[in-house]
C-alpha cells in the first residue's frame, strides 16, 4: 500500500481543520475524569521559580532507574536503549489524562491498544478512545488528530501506522502544547513533543520511508505492554523528542 508524499498544503489544511473542529465530534470512547481546562507542560526548570509562584503539581511518580539513559543525554531525533525494567518505578501522578488515538488497521494495531487500555486501567489513568478508521480520506485523518488535541489531555498516544505520517504535519505545531507518543511506529522527523517506542520489526517510520522494516508478528502482548510502559517513562521524565529502543 502506498502514500502520496506531504505538500505544504497538507500542513495548512491541518491547521484549519484543527481550528474549526469540537471537542465533542468522531467515534470516541472515554473512561476516567473529564478534563476541566488545558493541560500546561513544564520541565524540572520549571519548577520552584525564585518568584514565589508555587510549584506545577507533579506529573510522575517514582524514579527512572540508572540504566535508563547514558550518560551523555542524546541529541533531538537520537535513540536511547533502556536496561529492561529501567522504568519499573515510573508511574503517572493521580489525575494523568490520556488520549488514545488509533487507526485498529489490523491485529497488532488492536494488540498494541489493549495494551494501552490495560496500562491505564492499572494506574489508574483517564483514558478517551478516538478511532481513526478511515486512512483513505486524509481530511478525516487530520480530523481525527485535532479531536485527540482538542481534549487536552497530557498525552495523545498513538497507535497504528496510517497516523505516522498525518502526525507528522500536525504535531510540529503543537510544541510545548501537546505531548505525543508513538507505540510501534515513529514519526520520520520527530520534534520535540513526539517520542515513539520501537523495536526490531516495529519501526515503521511512514508508508515510503519504512514499510519494509515493518513485521507485525512482533507486536505481542507482551511486548506491547513493555512499550508503553516504557515509553510513557520517557515522556513523564522529560526524554522527548527520541526513540525508544526497548530490544
Amino acid at each position: 500500500m502506498s502514500r502520496p508524499a506531504h505538500h505544504l498544503a497538507l500542513a495548512a489544511l491541518a491547521s484549519t481543520i484543527g481550528a474549526a473542529l469540537l471537542a465533542g465530534c468522531g467515534a470516541t470512547t472515554e473512561a476516567g475524569p473529564t478534563p476541566t481546562s488545558p493541560t500546561t507542560l513544564t520541565s524540572p526548570s520549571d519548577a520552584g521559580s525564585p518568584s514565589g509562584q508555587s510549584s506545577p503539581a507533579p506529573r510522575m511518580v517514582g524514579a527512572l532507574r540508572p540504566g535508563f539513559v547514558p550518560r551523555t543525554p542524546p541529541a533531538p531525533e537520537g535513540t536511547i536503549t533502556p536496561s529492561p525494567g529501567s522504568w519499573d518505578d515510573v508511574r503517572p501522578a493521580p489525575g494523568y489524562r490520556v488520549v488514545l488515538l488509533t487507526s485498529d488497521e489490523d491485529e497488532a494495531t488492536r494488540t498494541l491498544a489493549a495494551a494501552v487500555r490495560a496500562w491505564a486501567q492499572e494506574n489508574g489513568v483517564g483514558i478517551r478512545t478516538i478511532l481513526a478508521d478511515t486512512p483513505e480520506d486524509q481530511q478525516a485523518m487530520y480530523a481525527r488528530i485535532d479531536e485527540a488535541i482538542a481534549r487536552r489531555s497530557d498525552l495523545v498516544i498513538t497507535t497504528g501506522n496510517d497516523l505516522v505520517e498525518p502526525l507528522d504535519v500536525v504535531a510540529p505545531s503543537w510544541q510545548g502544547q501537546q505531548e505525543f507518543l508513538t507505540v510501534g511506529s515513529q514519526a520520520a522527523e520527530p520534534t520535540q513533543n513526539v517520542t515513539g517506542v520501537t523495536w526490531k520489526g516495529g519501526a515503521f517510520r511512514g508508508y515510503e520511508r519504512g514499510a519494509d522494516v515493518y513485521d507485525p508478528a512482533t507486536v505481542t502482548p507482551e511486548r506491547a505492554a513493555r512499550a508503553i510502559r516504557a515509553g510513557v517513562a520517557s515522556v513523564l521524565g522529560y526524554r522527548t523528542g527520541i526513540f525508544v529502543w526497548i530490544d
